[in-house]
Order: C-alpha cells, then sequence, then structure tokens
C-alpha cells in the first residue's frame, strides 16, 4: 500500500467577509441597500502533493495561491473542506500531534525583510523557536544556530548581527534557515524568490534544490513566474480566480497546456526560440473576487466561450493519466 501523501486539501474554500460598521448599519435600516461584502479566495480546492515531490501552484496576482498556502501552514483557517497531514484530518487530530504537524509544515515568506523581527538578532531569529519546542537545550542553541548558518551558506559569525545587516539575498536565507531550524518535512514557498535580483533568484533556487536532496524535503512552490515555475516543480497546478483549471506533471502540462487560461499564460513566457514573436499579454483584466462570473470564471476572457461557459462551472476532469483540466471544451473529445 502506497504512503499516503505528506499534504492533501480536499474541496476547501475560504470565505473573507466584511461585516457592516455601525454607520452601514444605520444606513441599511433607513432602506438603503447596503450589504456584507465576501471574497471567495478559494473556491473547492482539492489537490496533494507528495512526499518529496515539489508541486507548483501558478496563476495571476489576485487568484488565490497565497491564501491556499497560508491555509496549508495553520495561518488562515479554511471555510469549508479539509487538510489532511500523511492521511489525518489536521481538524480531528488531539493537542500534542497537531503541534507536531504544525511543525513539520513551515512557510517561507515573499518579502524576508518583513518576516524577520528588526529588533531580534540572528541568533534568536534562528534559534527560538527548536529550543521553544523542545528540540534543543539552551546550551545546544549556538551549535544549532551554527549549523543552519552553514547549511543555507551563511557566515556562523554574523549570528550576532540583526536583519537590517544583510542583503536581500542574505535575509531570505536566514528566512530559510529559521524554516529549517524545527526539522521541517514540508515547506510552503510564497513567491520566495520574487522579491530578489535574478542572479539572486538562482542562488536561492539552487539552494532549494540542494536543500530537497540533502533533507528529503517537500514544497508547494507558489509563483506567478512560470520559467521559475518549470525549473523547479514536479508538477503544476494552475490557479485562476479562486480555481484550480488544470494540473499536471511539468513536462507535459509546459509541452502540451490543456486549459485556454494556460495556453494564455504560457504564451507569455519568454524563450529563446520565440524571441522575435510580438508578446501578446491575457486578453481583458482579472475580474473583481467581490462580484466573479458566473459558470466558468475565465469566460470573459477566453477566445472559446460558449453559452455553456456563461452559466455551467466546469468540473476538472481527466484528460490524459495524471492530468486534469477543468473545461467545457473537453466534453467534447
Amino acid at each position: 500500500m502506497s504512503a499516503p501523501p505528506i499534504i492533501e486539501l480536499r474541496n476547501v474554500s475560504k470565505r473573507f467577509v466584511k461585516t457592516l460598521d455601525l454607520a452601514e448599519k444605520l444606513l441599511g435600516a433607513l432602506g438603503m441597500n447596503v450589504r456584507e461584502q465576501a471574497v471567495q479566495a478559494v473556491d473547492r480546492v482539492s489537490l496533494f502533493v507528495g512526499e518529496g515531490e515539489v508541486l507548483g501552484l501558478a496563476g495571476e496576482s489576485g487568484c488565490g495561491k497565497s491564501t491556499i498556502g497560508r491555509i496549508v501552514v495553520g495561518i488562515l483557517m479554511q471555510s469549508e473542506g479539509s487538510i489532511l497531514f500523511r492521511g489525518d484530518d489536521v481538524a480531528a487530530l488531539s493537542h500534542d500531534a497537531a503541534k507536531s504537524a504544525a511543525l513539520k509544515v513551515q512557510m517561507i515568506f515573499q518579502d524576508p525583510f518583513a518576516s524577520l523581527n528588526p529588533r531580534m538578532r540572528v541568533r534568536d531569529i534562528i534559534g527560538e523557536a527548536p529550543w521553544v519546542h523542545g528540540l534543543v537545550k539552551k546550551d545546544e542553541i549556538d551549535d544549532w544556530v551554527d549549523d543552519m548558518m552553514l547549511r543555507v551558506g551563511l557566515d556562523p559569525s554574523f549570528k550576532r548581527r540583526f536583519p537590517h545587516q544583510f542583503s536581500g539575498g542574505q535575509r531570505q536565507r536566514l528566512v530559510i534557515a529559521r524554516a529549517l531550524a524545527v526539522k521541517p518535512d514540508f515547506i510552503v514557498c510564497d513567491e520566495a524568490v520574487a522579491a530578489l535580483d535574478v542572479s539572486i533568484q538562482a542562488q536561492i533556487l539552487n539552494l532549494f534544490m540542494k536543500l530537497r536532496e540533502e533533507l528529503g524535503l517537500t514544497y508547494l512552490f507558489i509563483s506567478h513566474d512560470l520559467g521559475v515555475v518549470e525549473h523547479l516543480s514536479d508538477r503544476v497546478a494552475i490557479m485562476y480566480l479562486g480555481r484550480i483549471v488544470e494540473l499536471g506533471t511539468t513536462e507535459e502540462l509546459f509541452a502540451e497546456p490543456n486549459h485556454p487560461y494556460t495556453q494564455a499564460l504560457l504564451r507569455e513566457v519568454p524563450r529563446l526560440d520565440t524571441r522575435r514573436r510580438r508578446f501578446e499579454p491575457v486578453k481583458g483584466e482579472i475580474p473583481s473576487p467581490l462580484d466573479p462570473p458566473p459558470g466558468c470564471h475565465f469566460h470573459p476572457r477566453c477566445p472559446f466561450a460558449m453559452d455553456r461557459c456563461r452559466d455551467e462551472v466546469p468540473l476538472l476532469k481527466e484528460v490524459a493519466p495524471g492530468r486534469v483540466s477543468a473545461c467545457h471544451l473537453n466534453d467534447a473529445v
């Protein structure tokens, strides 16, 4: 019997609701058309990440990628659905088991400066969590921090410094070292290289691949940069306005995209063999999540939209072994 995925999402949804303040309630009582605003950031998403693999999660800004990452690590609670860690529903775990599972799932954020406490020295930033959770004794913290810093390519003699004394790339290495300090098995990388220079991006990506090989890590790699996703991921999920529209192996998805949105995104990726082609962005603007289009969310921008697309939500359908896509065009195949 094969081992269960390290992380699995089953029909996960997340709504953010802005409740009415006192003035708006008074206006409503006077007959004004005032109502609570709700954003469906994630809409019935199901996916899994197998042990040791890298799942890329890509899409335009505002599609819900980061919300999924925060749900996976427990920063946000889902409105509906369930999160499973190695086959067990996280919500049903005992306190100790839930604490252990939380330590095994860590997150690396986009802005390394904002995610580091500017008043703490590096030694405390990296060493505090493993000490608090009983992974190391107090007299072992210095050696532990030294090991983590060496593992990410930093000089341990810098551990008395503050975050502002490091460059952007070095700060991101600090964030990675902090995540590694509690011995995680699964790391969510939320646009982890987006704020870095291109040359530094390559170094950090190579570091991720090195750590994966050395420590057997599993990644959920969230990015809007499809070139980075292609380089790092084993499988890729494409997301649009809260929904997964296509998922498959990286090689197959990039070679032959099925969903019209995936096709449009891949046309934007710079390639040496297409450098003379005129750049064409995805037509139209991404709709407001406050008032998403009915049916297929992509139909206002889709060149193949039919009447059915405007009324009926397409379900993910297997179009090849291990490959799913949510498009009504597949029903005719």
